[in-house]
C-alpha cells in the first residue's frame, strides 16, 4: 500500500522546502520518517541546518505523564541541545527561543484530532512568540487520525481559554497541525509543507503511516478515537482507564453497578457498543482498587460521535450517581475540557448535556486538503 508523503519525509528528501539557517526543530518521539528514522538526525543527514531541538509536554522523548515533561538537556542521537518548553508561554516562552538563536522554527509532532490535546497549543504559544521575535515557522504537516471531514462540539469560549484550548475550536476540530497554523492567524512568516496523497476521510490505517503513541497515555488510534468524548471524564473523579493498558476506552468508578452499562446500551449510540468490565488502576484516580465500569468498542468509524458518546456517558453517569459523581482537578477543571462552563452547570442542574452539543458539520477555512 502506497503511503501518505508526510511534510517531514519530504523535507528530507527536499531540504530547501524549510529554508531558514539555524532551524530549531518542535519534536517528540512520533517526529518519524515512515521507516521509523527519527526526524532530527535523517533532517540532519539530509544537510537542514538543525541547531537545537524544542520539546513539548511529556518531554521530547516521550517519558513523562499528564501536565510534565523533561528538562533541558542534550540529544544522543545529534548531540543538539533540547529546550523544553511545557508551562511556558509569553515572555518566559520568547526567552527560551531567543536563547537558542534560531532563525527558524519548525514543528513535527503528531496531533490527535482533539481540541484539548495540548502539542498544537504548544504550536500556538511558539507561533505567537515567532510572530514577537521576528522568527520564521514551518510546519511539517502529518494526518489527523481521526480525519478532516467531521468536527464536532461546541467552540472554545475565549473567557475559559488554556493550556488546553487557547482558540475557538470545535471538540473534534477536523484540520492538520498545518491547516491550524494558518486558521490561528499570526502575522509571521509560516510555510507549511504539505503531505502528498492524503485525504480528508482517510482513516489513520488508510495512511499507511506506523502509529507512534503520541504521549504515554495515547497507544492506538483506537484512543485517538473516542478521547475527544470520553476525555472529558478527566474533569470527574471517574477513572478515564489512566494507569491500565486501554486509556479512555475503559470508564468506570468504584461506586458504579450493573446499571451503568445497561442504561448506555438502552441508548444505542451510532457507532458503538458497550462491555461491561473490571479494572484496577496502576497509577492516577482510584490506583490500586477495583472499579467497575465500560469498554467502549467502536464498531463503525464514519457513524461513531465521540462527543456526543462522551456526553451520554456523563449524563448517564450524573443520573445514577449524583451523590458520588464529582468534579475532579484544579479550577473546574472539566469547564476547560468543555471550553466553558456550560456543561457543568447543565449537569449540576440534572439537564440533558446532549442539547449542548450542535450538529457534527465539515471544517470550513483554511483548509488544504480535499
Amino acid at each position: 500500500m502506497q503511503h501518505v508523503r508526510t511534510g517531514a519525509e519530504r523535507l528530507a528528501t527536499d531540504p530547501a522546502l524549510a529554508g531558514g539557517a539555524r532551524l530549531g526543530l518542535i519534536t517528540n518521539p512520533t517526529g518519524v520518517l515512515p521507516d521509523l528514522t527519527p526526524t532530527p538526525p535523517a533532517l540532519l543527514t539530509a544537510g537542514v541546518p538543525l541547531t537545537a531541538l524544542f520539546g513539548p509536554e511529556h518531554g521530547m522523548r516521550g517519558t513523562a505523564q499528564a501536565a510534565g515533561s523533561e528538562a533541558d538537556s542534550v540529544d544522543e542521537l545529534t548531540g543538539l541541545p533540547v529546550y523544553d518548553t511545557h508551562k511556558l508561554s509569553g515572555e518566559s516562552l520568547d526567552r527560551v527561543v531567543a536563547a537558542s538563536g534560531v532563525d527558524t522554527l519548525v514543528f513535527d509532532i503528531a496531533d490527535v484530532g482533539s481540541r484539548f490535546y495540548t502539542y498544537v497549543w504548544t504550536m500556538y504559544d511558539l507561533l505567537e512568540s515567532a510572530a514577537r521575535l521576528g522568527v520564521r515557522f514551518v510546519v511539517l504537516d502529518r494526518p489527523n487520525p481521526l480525519g478532516g471531514a467531521v468536527e464536532e462540539g461546541p467552540l472554545l469560549d475565549p473567557a475559559f481559554a488554556s493550556f488546553v484550548g487557547r482558540f475557538p475550536l470545535p471538540l473534534r476540530h477536523g484540520r492538520t497541525a498545518g491547516e491550524l497554523a494558518g486558521l490561528f492567524g499570526f502575522d509571521v512568516d509560516l510555510t507549511v509543507v504539505r503531505m502528498e496523497g492524503w485525504r480528508r476521510d482517510m482513516t489513520y490505517a488508510e495512511t499507511g503511516l506506523p502509529w507512534v503513541m503520541p504521549s504515554v497515555n495515547m497507544p492506538t488510534p483506537d484512543t485517538a478515537l473516542v478521547y475527544p468524548g470520553t476525555g472529558l471524564f478527566e474533569g470527574t473523579n471517574f477513572s478515564e482507564g489512566r494507569g491500565t493498558t486501554r486509556p479512555f476506552e475503559l470508564i468506570g468508578a468504584p461506586y458504579t453497578d450493573a446499571g451503568f452499562v445497561r442504561a448506555l446500551a438502552a441508548l444505542d449510540l451510532p457507532g458503538v457498543r458497550f462491555r461491561e468490565t473490571w479494572f484496577t488502576p496502576t497509577f492516577h484516580k482510584h490506583a490500586g482498587t477495583s472499579v467497575r465500569g465500560v469498554q467502549l468498542h467502536v464498531h463503525d468509524r464514519g457513524a461513531f460521535r465521540p462527543v456526543l458518546t462522551g456526553l451520554s456517558m456523563l449524563h448517564v453517569a450524573r443520573t445514577l450517581y449524583p451523590d458520588d459523581l464529582r468534579w475532579w482537578g484544579p479550577e473546574l477543571f472539566l469547564d476547560h475540557l468543555w471550553g466553558s462552563d456550560t456543561l457543568t452547570r447543565c449537569l449540576e442542574a440534572g439537564g440533558d448535556p446532549r442539547d449542548l452539543c450542535p450538529p457534527p458539520g465539515r471544517p470550513e477555512g483554511h483548509l488544504l486538503y480535499s
